[in-house]
């Protein structure tokens, strides 16, 4: 059969149109066949994400029939997950969910299918550490038609482990916070915060007391600073630069608080990025301890120099810290010596300067000297030097490890010491060449120290007393020796009175011998009393010799003054008969006188006046030097009194053609005897008149000095010679014969009796051919 054009061609194109069909619905197959290869792969991928995501769906049906990986049974703690929600209840075991969580979840699931709100929970498997939340939602449609819920469980074991660390860690920082807050709230020292602009964001209380404001939110709005600018540098300029430089800054200025200016030390600490926080710490006292200390050290260093002793201080460097001025002088350290020398270096300094002991081996001896520093316990030797110097030097090791060396001039000890041992040799030489017999004895009573005629003197053998016996040994043994054995207690109180009662004490005691002691006791400087006794045995037959012998004169005396006051009796009633006899011849009681006659009982009164005169002076003599020349003194104005004296010898004066100048202030005043004194100064003019040739002149002169009263009489008549003036002066004396013989008569030794009375004196200056002065001192 054949077939046409026409018709091949539409066979053609329906077998065309037929393979391209059949093409196409190859490729269409192909292409579902890979889409759904495509998702079953994405099926699988998704489902494996969902087991191994955090979080597990729970698909609940309006039936309770649940739907999810077996992966919320193990969460659970189930061994298999359970068809409907009723069954997740674990019961006794400690499996699945408890009861109650059970119950709320069921109720939250139902309010969800039944109201669409979502909820939240979280639940912890009894027996279980995994915490479990739940997001509870209505499921969609095309996820599950008919109302079902659908649940997110995630386990939050580690974020709740976490949030609980965190949690603790914010409830613990919260509460160091809070400490730390009333911490700087309760410091007692200001403390602050500044912003990064450096303006104060907090303060502290004590900050507000210091700045004296109301409360700290007064002092952050007014921004009051406590620092005050130093150097044109404000606080807060202080605290921008910490900032900037990222390092804390430490300064010391003054400020004024309560109305006192404090020494602070201020921080300023970088904060990062929140800003600068300060305090100040107040360190007057530290700085008013500091400026003591200052002043102790230089107090004690001029101590130092003030000390005989040299000392010096090494640190624990071995190096110089101080050395006083005698130290310095000792170890002829020069100016450069300063502070900071080493050991070493004095050391060999002080051996170049001869001020170290000779030795062959320096350095040794230098090393054991360096061992110092490390010794637990001073060290003292003595240095000889090489100028005759003797040094005591003590090390005396520091806590520190340094060491302090103190060294003693002791040359002048050491000779004091060799002239004390001199001393005492000679003490005890001349204790034993003493004559009188000696012995010291200490408070305690015991015989120290003795001579060797101590026990000599006592009758006692010297073995007796080389054992130092007491006070009450030794008057014990004296007992038997003594006349009267009673005194040896007055013997032991004279001990005592000189070693405790500390007073000088004495007396007297006789001995069995006959021979008397003086003994007496003398408290020494050292505490120690001395004793000491003298043989008085003859001196004392001696003083019972001139006992007697005044005695004797007592006696003698005695009759002397009876036979002065019988001779003033004697002497004056013959005188006074006569002168009155010759008065009443005179008178013509017993006639009328021939002219001879009158001329003969005148003769009679003035013999028997000048008789009477020389009587008067004969007694008064003897009365003053026998001392009972009786005075009766009174308040005399010198100057009347003496015109008085020199008026009764006007015709003496006249007679003799002479002259008087009579000198003296009217004030002149004087407490005497003025009978006395007026014969005293009577006698004194007697003598200047009858010393003064015709023409002559006599002067009278009366003055107050500061050592009393002085009348002066002079002339210028004739004058003695040294021997005439001695003789004058003595008056009457005993020849050699025996007998008395007149010198010069009574005048001037009277006159110096007279005065000598009063308490006075009497001066005579003579010369050849220029007269004579007589001076009167009247206290």
């Amino acid at each position: 059969m054949q077939f046409s054009p026409l018709a091949l061609a539409l066979i053609g194109l329906l077998l065309a149109a037929w393979v391209a069909g059949a093409a196409g619905l190859m490729i269409a197959a192909a292409s579902k066949a890979r889409a759904a290869e495509g998702s079953r792969k994405a099926a699988r991928r998704m489902a494996r994400m969902i087991d191994e995501a955090p979080a597990i769906p729970l698909l609940v049906r309006a039936d309770g029939r649940i739907e999810a990986s077996e992966r919320l049974a193990g969460w659970l703690g189930l061994p298999k997950l359970p068809q409907y929600l009723s069954e997740l209840d674990g019961g006794t075991s400690a499996r699945g969910l408890s009861g109650a969580q059970l119950a709320e979840l069921s109720g939250l699931v139902n309010r969800t299918q039944k109201t669409a709100a979502p909820f939240r929970m979280a639940l912890t498997p009894p027996g279980s550490q995994r915490s479990l939340a739940v997001r509870g939602a209505l499921a969609d449609p095309q996820v599950s038609p008919g109302g079902a819920a659908l649940l997110w469980i995630f386990d939050f074991s580690e974020s709740e482990s976490e949030l609980s660390r965190l949690r603790a860690e914010a409830s613990r920082a919260k509460s160091d916070f809070s400490a730390l807050v009333g911490l700087i709230e309760a410091a007692p020292l200001p403390m602050w915060f500044r912003g990064p602009d450096a303006r104060l964001k907090l303060v502290n209380k004590a900050y507000v007391a210091a700045v004296g404001a109301d409360s700290a939110d007064a002092v952050v709005e007014a921004q009051t600073e406590l620092i005050e600018p130093v150097d044109g540098l404000s606080a807060a300029a202080v605290a921008t630069q910490a900032a900037q430089q990222k390092r804390p800054i430490e300064r010391i200025v003054a400020t004024t608080i309560g109305g006192m200016r404090r020494s602070m030390r201020v921080s300023d600490l970088p904060l990062g990025e929140e800003g600068v926080a300060g305090y100040a710490v107040d360190i007057e006292e530290l700085e008013e301890q500091a400026r003591e200390f200052r002043a102790f050290r230089e107090a004690q260093r001029q101590m130092l120099d003030q000390l005989s002793v040299g000392v010096a201080q090494f640190g624990a460097d071995r190096k110089l810290v101080s050395a006083n001025q005698p130290f310095r002088r000792t170890f002829a350290m020069g100016r450069d010596a300063a502070e900071g020398t080493e050991f070493e270096r004095f050391l060999r300094e002080a051996r170049e300067a001869g001020r170290t002991p000779e030795v062959r081996d320096f350095p040794g001896w230098r090393s054991e000297r360096i061992e110092w520093f490390a010794s637990g316990e001073p060290i003292e030797e003595a240095w000889p030097l090489g100028d005759g110097t003797h040094l005591r030097v003590v090390g005396q090791p520091m806590p520190d490890g340094g060491l302090v060396l103190i060294a003693e001039d002791r040359t002048e000890s050491l000779a004091l010491s060799a002239t004390r041992d001199t001393l005492l040799r000679t003490r005890t030489a001349t204790f034993d060449s003493l004559f009188e017999a000696l012995a010291v004895f200490a408070p305690d009573g015991h015989m120290q120290l003795w001579n060797r005629r101590f026990a000599g003197a006592w009758g006692l053998a010297p073995e007796e007393i080389d054992g130092h016996p007491t006070a009450d040994e030794f008057v014990a043994k004296l007992e038997s020796h003594l006349a009267r054995p009673a005194q040896a207690k007055a013997i032991g109180e004279i001990v005592r009175g000189a070693t405790l009662d500390r007073k000088q004490t004495g007396g007297r005691v006789a001995l069995t011998d006959g021979r008397t002691l003086e003994i007496a006791g003398v408290p020494l400087p050292d505490g120690n009393g001395l004793l000491t006794v003298l043989d008085i045995t003859d001196s004392q037959k001696a003083e019972d010799a001139l006992r007697e012998r005044n005695e004797a004169l007592e006696a003698a005396d005695e009759v002397k003054t009876r036979f002065l006051a019988n001779m003033s009796y004697e002497f004056r009633v013959p005188l006074t008969s006569i002168s009155g006899f010759a008065e009443l011849l005179e008178a013509g009681v017993a006639g009328d006188l021939t002219p001879q006659g009158h001329e003969y009982v005148a003769a009679i009164i003035e013999s028997v006046k000048r008789l009477t005169d020389q009587v008067e002076n004969v007694l008064d003599l003897s009365q003053s030097e026998a001392g009972l020349l009786p005075l009766a003194p009174e308040k005399l104005d010198l100057m009347p009194f003496v015109t008085k004296v020199v008026r009764e010898r006007e015709a003496a004066i006249l007679g003799g053609g002479l002259s008087l100048d009579l000198r003296g202030g009217q004030t002149v005043k004087v407490e005497a005897d003025p009978h006395q004194l007026g014969r005293a100064i009577g006698q004194v003019l007697d003598n200047a008149i009858a010393a003064t040739p015709r023409g002559g002149k006599i002067l009278v002169d009366l003055s107050r000095k500061s050592d009393g009263v002085r009348i002066v009489v002079s002339d210028n008549g004739k004058g003695m010679s040294r021997d005439e003036l001695r003789r004058a002066l003595e008056g009457l004396r005993t020849g050699p014969d025996g007998r008395p013989e007149r010198r010069q008569g009574l005048g001037i030794p009277l006159a110096r009796q007279l005065v000598e009375a009063h308490g006075g004196s009497l001066e005579l200056l003579s010369r050849r051919g220029e007269g004579t002065t007589a001076t009167i001192l009247i206290p």
